[in-house]
């Protein structure tokens, strides 16, 4: 593997549930691949290989990655270290502005997970 490889992790509930990848399992087959094939990448050759894919989310301790097409879904992680992130929430976008019940529950689990 690579020497800048990212291992991805996803978020997990106190029940066991991990739902973002609940949330991908409920996407087209075209989307689910879109984002697989980004996630790929990442675990292969690191977050900056998909640079025009990310955005930081201002005041937060969050990233995004964009990925679009007919519909604009976001999964949103935080990197808490160079060699892994968190995935924590996905959705799909529907305004400009990522809606504020969107960036609260990835919020939220960023606080469970990092007790903040």
């Amino acid at each position: 593997m690579p020497t800048n490889s990212t291992k991805i992790l996803y978020y997990s509930d106190q029940k066991g549930s991990i739902p973002v990848k609940e949330f991908i399992d409920h996407l087209s087959d075209k989307q689910k691949t879109k984002i697989l094939r980004l996630f790929l990448t990442i675990e292969n050759y690191g977050l900056s290989s998909i640079i025009p894919h990310t955005k930081k989310l201002i005041g937060t301790p969050l990233w995004e990655i964009r990925i679009l097409g007919k519909d604009n879904i976001r999964i949103m992680y935080v990197s808490q270290q160079t060699e892994s992130i968190v995935i924590l929430h996905g959705f799909i976008k529907k305004d400009q502005k990522t809606p504020t019940k969107e960036l609260n529950i990835a919020l939220q689990r960023y606080y469970q997970l990092f007790d903040k």
